[in-house]
């Protein structure tokens, strides 16, 4: 067999050993399988897959080809076609991430199921070169599918979202600060896990890794986004690292060009990042702007570099200079500027602007000049996980902006009030940066119904005027299973998709024969801690015996459920499939940390502080202990930290 590329392009290179390694693993019997140069070839009864760029393969030449060459931006939107009969036909893209992204989808539509990253999560079918049919034309529903790194992460956990990503349909990944050593250095020091020995990290260390990721997405072809906090600090010299307070030394010059809130000039809560600045001042704008300037400059590969300002809320400067804009309106005036120096540098890359917190309300005396330059990012931090971004209801007016005093949205609709109320002021392209996978799918063990409200959220995007989505999550959202990642993939590419054919495909890779049944038991699960959830939420101080009886009861119910369920892990603990094998023990494992947070919720009903703490520390020391088994699917920082702010607080 030949796989025969028409481009010597990195990308389609990468495309043709991706595709000829699978193959090689898939087809029964095995078979040679050559890699060749487009007019090198002369034997045509050998069968060939050919790749490559719409544009470049002789023939091709029909409407449905042509429509799909017809998107805004060939750079930034994606498109593909395959076909392939009996291990025979084409695969292309309209541009070499796009041939990638066509590869994949061909391996996917054989059989192939990418369950989570990595090797061991790869579910690989053997197939004769027969079964090799896959016949597709699409564009994705929206352009921007991306990943934002948070949480903890070793290099290999990064280097392996990288590589799974585009399998299931993502086409970009957002590296946040200049070298996200914050989100290295909470891992190699292994924060939460007193079990593991601290490892030194540097920042040296963390740029050589953000660099190395940075060529595996160059490799891919893949949209690179960059940075986002820091531009408030960095620039001036405060280092921008972390959000923990700092010891530093400031001179009065740099104290003058703080935010003054309540009369002081200095950093935020001791933060540099959440620490705004006085942007009424023109000095301040321009070292803010050529700070931005040069660091493109200097980082080519960056494809989309995200200009935000400083982090936390209600911490605006109150100088009377300031006050006679909103911070929304400086904001603007800074883009508009930093657009007038990439023009005057020849710098052509896109900058991505937040509305975020207190620059949800938008510009009240200035509009931005050249809409094509920058790309708007809607992040509703505040906003619910329990409802959707659904289109049926009344969306209210935004409230009035006060200085430092603001209070932010909870509800969807609220929250959409102020994404319409920017829409009115910014036409241009737009995308949503959201939180599904940082926090809330702790409170959903089953991560069932999470899944489902991302799905319907994602479906949504386009209805209320957005054009993709960026999640900023724990890069390990696994455990027990990748679904909810998996919805966000294919949804991304195809809003049309139903949850239930996607969550059937998905489990039926992890899972195997059983794996009906499992889906019904997570989503009992789910279902079953949203009830003990609302039953907390309903009695925030449970004290009548009716309630504890009731939260007692859905407890009980939680283990039942397990304990019934635990005879089919079981017998499928010996599945041969080494990625079926593994689904299986981590939902073993994730059963003792279930029944121990249902009797926590118990526990917190009756208030007895001393057995939630002493079942807390049990699932503690369980996932910490397990973290080296564990450590692909469960961020075991992110998981300790965010159960103890909220579950052990109530």
């Amino acid at each position: 067999m030949r796989i025969i590329k028409f481009s010597e392009n990195p990308t389609i290179d990468f495309a043709a050993e991706e595709l000829t390694k699978y193959l090689g693993e898939i087809l029964q019997p095995a078979q040679e399988i050559a890699i060749c140069s487009g007019n090198t070839v002369k034997d045509d009864k050998v069968p060939s897959i050919q790749l490559g760029i719409l544009d470049q393969l002789a023939g091709l030449k029909n409407s449905t080809i042509e429509d799909l060459k017809n998107v805004p931006d060939e750079e930034f939107d994606d498109a593909i076609y395959i076909k392939v009969e009996a291990g025979n036909g084409v695969i292309v893209g309209i541009n070499p991430r796009s041939v990638l992204l066509a590869v994949y989808r061909f391996l996917s539509d054989v059989g192939c199921n990418w369950v989570r990253p990595g090797i061991n999560g790869e579910s690989i079918p053997k197939l004769g070169i027969k079964d090799l049919n896959s016949s597709v034309a699409e564009k994705p529903s929206y352009r921007h599918r991306g990943i934002c790194i948070e949480g903890a992460n070793s290099y290999e956990n990064i280097k392996d979202i990288i590589d799974w990503a585009p399998k299931v349909g993502f086409n970009s990944y957002f590296f946040q600060f200049r070298e996200a050593f914050t989100f290295f250095d909470r891992y190699y020091s292994h924060m939460n896990n007193p079990t593991k020995q601290p490892e030194s990290f540097t920042v040296e260390q963390a740029r050589e890794y953000v660099a190395m990721a940075g060529k595996e997405l160059e490799k891919r072809g893949m949209i690179h986004h960059a940075v986002g906090h820091g531009w408030t600090c960095e620039p001036f010299g405060i280092p921008g690292l972390e959000w923990k307070a700092q010891d530093v030394e400031l001179s009065d010059d740099i104290k003058n060009i703080l935010a003054e809130v309540d009369g002081k000039r200095e950093l935020w809560k001791g933060v540099a990042l959440n620490t705004n600045l006085c942007y009424s001042n023109d000095n301040v704008r321009k070292i803010v702007t050529e700070a931005i300037a040069e660091y493109l400059i200097e980082h080519p590969q960056v494809d989309l570099l995200h200009f935000w300002l400083a982090d936390g809320t209600n911490n605006q400067c109150e100088c009377d200079n300031c006050q006679v804009a909103i911070p929304s309106d400086f904001y603007v005036m800074m883009l508009n500027e930093l657009d007038e120096l990439l023009t005057e540098k020849k710098i052509e890359r896109k900058i991505v602007f937040l509305i975020y917190v207190d620059l949800l309300w938008p510009p009240q005396q200035l509009e931005i000049n050249n809409p094509d330059r920058f790309t708007m990012m809607y992040a509703p931090i505040t906003r619910t996980y329990r409802s959707t971004f659904a289109t049926d209801k009344d969306i209210p007016a935004i409230p009035s902006f006060e200085r430092n005093k603001c209070k932010f949205p909870n509800s969807v609709e609220e929250n959409l009030s102020f994404l319409k109320a920017w829409q009115a002021k910014f036409e241009g392209d737009s995308f949503d940066f959201d939180y599904h996978y940082m926090w809330a799918h702790y409170s959903d063990p089953g991560y069932q119904n999470i899944s489902q409200i991302l799905h319907k959220d994602l479906q949504n995007l386009r209805n209320i005027g957005l054009n993709g989505f960026v999640s900023c999550q724990t890069q390990r959202a696994f455990f027990p299973t990748g679904i909810g990642m998996h919805v966000m993939g294919r949804t991304l590419w195809n809003r049309e998709l139903p949850f239930e054919a996607i969550q059937e495909e998905y489990f039926r890779g992890a899972f195997g024969e059983d794996s009906l049944l499992v889906s019904e038991y997570l989503s009992s699960l789910s279902d079953l801690f949203q009830d003990l959830q609302d039953l907390v939420q309903d009695n925030a101080a449970i004290q009548d015996s009716d309630s504890i009886e009731e939260v007692s009861k859905t407890a009980q119910s939680v283990i039942s459920l397990i304990k019934d369920f635990a005879p089919i892990i079981d017998r499928n603990l010996r599945t041969i499939d080494k990625c079926i094998r593994n689904s299986w023990r981590y939902l073993e494992i994730h059963k003792e940390i279930c029944i121990r947070l249902a009797k926590i919720y118990e526990a917190n009903a009756k208030e007895d502080k001393a057995r939630a703490e002493e079942l807390w520390n049990e699932i503690k020391t369980l996932v910490q202990e397990k973290e080296d088994e564990l450590q692909t699917v469960l961020d075991v920082y992110l998981f300790v930290s965010t159960i103890e702010r909220t579950l052990m607080q109530q």
